[in-house]
């Protein structure tokens, strides 16, 4: 019996300090595994070559914006503020006007929808304005039970498309839905 008694207080300490050098391992372990991790996922630090290289492109930017600013007014430099617009014939991309039309049912929620079309080849505005027009026509005959949810919306988005192929026949390739909004 005495063994015991002399073994319980033994047992007792090394049970209070186990947890502690779990703790402390673990603490270990996770500083070491985060080291690692920023190591692996930092970006190195670019070399003296690169660093002129880019440089060199930020004054080329800034040169170019300068140049376009002073041959067009302020007008111009006002528009190149922020993301430059990517919906320009130039690229194919016509941008349509929003169309804002109340719902067939119920009629008192109404909707905006924005769209871009993205045409094979050069874009024919005027078949562009009549697509505008058709969409127009057929969202004044969708009801809100048709467009809830996301099943709904690709519904929408489809129909919208089949719409758009027919109009154009094949000449449009996409069509990008920019916003769509029910109030």
């Amino acid at each position: 019996m005495e063994d015991l008694d002399t073994a319980s207080p033994a047992a007792k300490g090394s049970s209070k300090t186990m947890p502690l050098v779990a703790l402390v391992v673990l603490t270990l372990l996770a500083g070491g595994g985060g080291w690692l991790v920023g190591g692996v996922l930092a970006p190195k630090p670019l070399s003296v070559e690169e660093a002129k290289i880019v440089e060199q492109a930020k004054a080329a930017v800034a040169h170019k914006k300068a140049k376009e600013a002073g041959e067009g007014g302020e007008e111009s430099s006002k528009k190149d503020e922020g993301l430059p617009r990517i919906a320009t014939e130039a690229n194919g991309v016509v941008q349509l006007d929003a169309i804002t039309t109340n719902l067939a049912y119920p009629t008192e929620n109404w909707i905006r929808l924005e769209v871009a079309l993205l045409f094979k080849g050069t874009p024919d505005v005027a078949m562009a304005e009549q697509i505008h027009q058709d969409i127009a026509a057929y969202m004044k005959t969708v009801s809100l039970q048709q467009i809830q949810g996301p099943r709904g919306f690709q519904y929408l988005k489809d129909d919208i498309e089949e719409r758009v192929d027919l109009r154009s026949e094949g000449r449009v390739t996409n069509v990008i839905f920019r916003t769509f909004v029910i109030q």
